[in-house]
């Protein structure tokens, strides 16, 4: 799919950096960013000028992923990092799991998974198929990675996942920079829960701004399809400061919470966990959406992406 979004790329930097950086930055100056027309929009790759094999996608000028080749394991973004805290707990350490991304991009959080749990079998279901060609070309997969990508709308593949398949459902679909109508349901999450294991986990991506009525609208609607929900993200967004992602990771079973609590407050851009009443109370008495009364999640303002 188009997937322009709110993604901020951030200072924190592994501490082994420093090291080589001068020749990495001669590498990465060599490198020449790759411009392409795909489904959605422009596409631009650009190389990261402190990281060799590292690159950045936008589309139509919106960063929309991080991938380093050399170190699948390193996510640069915020909101990735707090999906691959996600992907981390769902299971114990490297142990393989079944995974279904609804949107790829450049197929960061795949390759994550792929490198932390291997031998795990992955679905992606990304709907823009020149994206997906350009990514396979420029940022080929490992070829002993367990990644099948379906190139068809994220709520026709996520039907295609037999029942109880999942270990983790991650939603992270955008389309000229909002989320699709279609994807904000209780249609759609009933969809996903019926292909996630009675243990398994569903996390989404979500991008609002003040009144953060989608934000809230959203959280109510995943409170009627999961009994257990959890809100990740920055303390300012959560305050309707500003314009930004939020992580929602909900489950038939109980989160872990106090590992997800830890790992959001330990990143370079700290994040506050919110759930139980407080989340509750923060959602406001927002009602569920349904199919017949869903609309896309809020355009975001010129602003965030200079």
């Amino acid at each position: 799919m188009a997937r322009a979004r709110n993604k901020r790329s951030d200072d924190g930097r592994d501490a082994g950096r420093d090291a080589g950086r001068g020749s990495r930055r001669g590498q990465a100056a060599a490198a020449q960013a790759v411009v392409e027309a795909v489904d959605g929009g422009l596409a631009e790759l650009m190389p990261d000028r402190d990281r060799a094999r590292a690159w950045t996608l936008l589309i139509d000028g919106a960063p929309q992923s991080h991938v380093d080749l050399d170190d699948p394991r390193y996510l640069n973004f915020e909101y990735q990092r707090r999906l691959g805290h996600v992907i981390d707990l769902v299971a114990p350490p490297g142990k393989p799991v079944h995974a279904v991304h609804l949107g790829g991009g450049a197929l960061t959080l795949a390759r994550y998974t792929a490198a932390t749990r291997p031998r795990s079998t992955q679905q992606v279901i990304e709907r823009d198929e020149a994206l997906v060609q350009l990514v396979r070309r420029e940022l080929p997969l490992d070829p002993g990675a367990r990644i099948r990508v379906r190139s068809m709308d994220a709520r026709e593949g996520l039907a295609k996942v037999p029942d109880g398949w999942a270990d983790l459902v991650i939603a992270d679909v955008f389309s000229g920079a909002r989320t699709p109508a279609h994807l904000t349901s209780v249609e759609f999450l009933t969809d996903v829960r019926r292909a996630v294991k009675p243990d398994g986990l569903y996390a989404a991506n979500l991008a609002d701004g003040p009144p953060l009525a989608h934000l809230r609208g959203q959280i109510a609607t995943a409170a009627a399809v999961f009994p257990e929900l959890a809100l990740i993200a920055d303390p300012t967004v959560l305050r309707g400061k500003r314009f930004g992602n939020a992580v929602l990771v909900g489950s038939a079973q109980p989160l872990p919470l106090a590992e997800l609590t830890r790992r959001a407050a330990s990143d370079p851009h700290p994040g506050r966990v919110e759930h139980g009443k407080d989340l509750a109370d923060f959602t406001g008495g927002a009602i569920p959406v349904t199919d017949a009364a869903a609309v896309a999640s809020p355009a975001p303002p010129p602003s965030v992406f200079r």
